[in-house]
């Protein structure tokens, strides 16, 4: 496939949109987190540097708690959004630096934070896909 920059940067955008639209419950939603699945490689790491220690998970061990607390009332109202991005594209790999902000309520209290995520895309036969995606919250 012959690289076109606007082409990969708007697919590339696509899928950071996909992601994070995945955990949206607002007005009584129901999130999608099985676009996760889809918008990574199979291999996929996400990485939670919130507390001391980072924590790893593999596509599972991430999606199925969150599905939980999203679905069962624990986490409502909640959504997640980019207030800024750097997207770098070198022919198959790309990296993206995003700054983001999200809301919601937690067991009935409202809740506003934000944080920076560090993203990596490896273009492969069905397209770009997601590698891994490292967090933080400030």
């Amino acid at each position: 496939m012959v690289a076109d920059p606007l082409r990969d940067k708007a697919e590339l955008d696509g899928l950071m949109r996909a992601f994070l639209g995945a955990f949206d419950n607002t007005g009584g939603r129901r999130p999608n987190v099985d676009v996760v699945r889809e918008v990574f490689i199979p291999q996929g790491i996400i990485i939670s540097h919130v507390g001391g220690e980072p924590v790893i998970y593999d596509l599972d061990g991430f999606v199925v708690p969150r599905e939980k607390i999203l679905t069962d009332g624990t986490l409502t109202e909640f959504s997640e959004w980019e207030v800024a991005e750097r997207t770098e594209i070198f022919g198959s790999i790309a990296h993206r630096f995003s700054e983001y902000r999200k809301s919601g309520s937690r067991d009935g209290e409202w809740f506003e934070g934000s944080g920076r995520k560090l993203t990596q895309f490896v273009r492969t036969p069905a397209g770009w896909r997601m590698s891994s995606l490292a967090w933080e919250d400030v």
